[in-house]
């Protein structure tokens, strides 16, 4: 196969870090190519740079792209050579409709008049090709997550592609949508588009990537081809710079028979829809120094199950009873929810978890603010204490406490979101998907502390759509399905096949 791209010895700097250096990538025309790495690795950063997010001139190093040695000024001119990147965070306008989403800043118009038989027509070519059944005027805020990252896909192909760059493309996506955004690049090579894929999924990789680069700390360790046969262990070690024989830390039985939190029919509103009841008479209990999973498929209602019990955060008509310690608790707010010892570290950290444009140093305390303040005023000193302690406790990669947390790693935010909340000291913490979009490494940290707070006490509720995650660091786990607790389980005895074989059971019954 000819050479797609080359990018040689790019160096990318940032004020005191150095993203990217001297990392060189070659791309076989026709390939999937997979980029892995760490959190912070500098993965997004080399893309950034390749599809002229970073201008030329703010790097070193040459881009050479169809033979040629380019200079991109700006995002439209590596479109204008089919270099299309979808980012992680999904670039599109929810209450627009698909159509005029797919060819935003690419209108199909006359003398600046729309054609709106065009766009349409152009649209629904391009929906069939992604395999979207929907019409060109549904609004995208109708589709879920699944679906939107098809219309991505199509917005892509609107624009003549020839390299697609997929940043995380499922990293929100459940397994049956994952599995089809798969098959889609795979039908896509055959059609002789070449695709760039960075993902943390290691299993996604191995089933349609032809290579392998790995970037480690700004640098390219290796490039490995997956046509002549690697194990996920040759990966993690070139990403992490040893092996990790172990995916989880070891797990000890830490559960006490002291109930933490107890839930009593709990039943819960859609809060635009009245006549639709999206959790349905949930029962379950908690024990302090326990790990409980709570699985199920996307749209089970186990986020609205956590947001509705932290602080009434999510929903309308919401009945039941909930105890933490023994003692009825008042949720009915977000403060008297973090008052009576509740936590609840959101699924969307980049919307809900963090004030992105602000430092870990004002990040950390948000939850417990009282705890750095005299009276009303916040004590600066007492706040850079703290911040700077849960940085060294959980190992928080940045250049000090002031950097910006916009400017983090997915990994590295998710640590400050957890350091927020255990600075708040909680009896009872829920965390929903914990390690999405996170790195093997990291997520081993992260399962550390897990384990850690429920050895001293804590009582931890982990909703995950990665079911090998919540068998490797729960003790117990009940399984959702359509608003509804339908299975319980201790892990020692769960398996994915159980799971789902219960989901379904379940399933077949309503």
């Amino acid at each position: 196969m000819a050479t797609l791209l080359e990018m040689r010895g790019i160096t990318k700097e940032f004020p005191g870090v150095k993203a990217l250096d001297r990392v060189s990538l070659s791309v076989e025309e026709g390939e999937i190519h997979a980029l892995v790495g760490e959190n912070g690795a500098g993965k997004s950063t080399l893309m950034k740079v390749l599809s002229g997010v970073y201008p030329h001139g703010s790097y070193t190093g040459d881009i050479v792209y169809d033979g040629e040695v380019q200079s991109f000024g700006g995002i439209r001119d590596s479109e204008a050579m089919g270099i299309i990147i979808i980012h992680q965070e999904l670039a599109l306008v929810p209450l627009l409709s698909v159509a005029e989403n797919i060819y935003l800043g690419n209108e199909r118009a006359t003398k600046g008049i729309m054609d709106w038989r065009a766009t349409r027509a152009g649209a629904a070519r391009l929906l069939a090709r992604v395999g979207l059944k929907e019409h060109p005027d549904t609004l995208v805020d109708a589709l879920g997550l699944g679906k939107q990252q098809l219309v991505e896909i199509a917005k892509a192909l609107s624009k003549d592609v020839r390299l697609l760059i997929l940043d995380e493309p499922t990293s929100s996506l459940n397994e049956t949508d994952s599995a089809k955004l798969l098959d889609l690049l795979l039908e896509f090579k055959r059609q002789g588009v070449t695709s760039i894929l960075i993902s943390h999924k290691l299993n996604e990789i191995s089933k349609v990537a032809d290579t392998i680069t790995v970037i480690r700390d700004g640098a390219a360790v290796s490039r490995l081809d997956c046509r002549t046969g690697i194990s996920e262990g040759d990966i993690i070690r070139d990403m992490v710079g040893r092996s990790l024989d172990d995916r989880y830390p070891p797990k000890v039985d830490t559960t006490t028979p002291e109930v933490a939190m107890r839930v009593q029919n709990w039943c819960v509103t859609h809060p635009l829809h009245s006549d639709r009841q999206v959790v349905k008479d949930v029962s379950f209990h908690v024990n302090k120094g326990e790990v409980l999973g709570i699985a199920g498929l996307m749209g089970a209602g186990r986020t609205e199950l956590a947001m509705s019990l932290f602080g009434r955060s999510y929903g309308s008509h919401i009945t039941g009873e909930v105890q933490i310690n023994g003692t009825a608790a008042d949720l009915s707010t977000v403060r008297r929810a973090i008052n009576a010892g509740l936590a609840y570290a959101t699924e969307d950290r980049k919307t809900y978890g963090l004030v992105l444009d602000d430092t870990i140093r004002r990040n950390v305390p948000l939850a417990n603010l009282s705890g750095v303040s005299d009276g009303m005023v916040v004590n600066r000193e007492r706040e850079a204490e703290v911040a700077a302690r849960y940085r060294t406790r959980l190992n928080i990669k940045s250049s000090s406490i002031e950097q910006e947390t916009v400017n983090l790693s997915g990994g590295n935010q998710q640590k400050v979101v957890l350091s927020k909340w255990l600075f708040a000291d909680p009896d009872v913490l829920i965390l929903d998907e914990p390690t999405r979009g996170i790195d093997v490494g990291a997520k081993y940290e992260i399962y550390t502390v897990i384990r850690d707070l429920a050895a001293a006490g804590k009582a931890i509720v982990v909703i995950s759509s990665e079911m090998p995650e919540l068998l490797g660091i729960t003790d117990r786990i009940y399984v959702m399905n359509e608003g509804r607790f339908v299975g319980e389980m201790p892990t020692a005895d769960a398996s994915q096949e159980k799971i789902m074989a219960t989901i379904i059971r379940s399933g077949d019954r309503t």
